[in-house]
């Protein structure tokens, strides 16, 4: 069984919500995860953020999912780390 347990994304994400509310909101997803977020680059009307999240078993969709739902858009999986356990 693969898990996965750090990823890096590129995310672009509007001005609202604010930074500590999307990361809020990520980890409140998965309780047990830490979300760490940095502002690379702000615009008008957006903020383009790297996201590191990491935890024992992450599901990549779910996390897609909040940040799709806070009206942000994942542009790239810059770095991600998997293990393989024996089932």
């Amino acid at each position: 069984m693969v898990t996965i347990k750090r990823i890096i994304l590129d995310v672009l994400k509007p001005h609202h919500p604010d930074c500590l509310e999307f990361a809020c909101a990520i980890a409140d997803k998965s309780p047990g995860i830490k979300v760490e977020l940095t502002v690379d680059e702000i615009d008008e009307k957006t903020e383009s953020i790297i996201i590191v999240i990491e935890g024992e078993s992450l599901d990549y969709d779910a996390i897609v999912e909040v940040i799709t739902d806070l009206g942000g858009s994942v542009h790239s999986l810059d770095e991600v780390e998997v293990t393989s356990k024996p089932d």
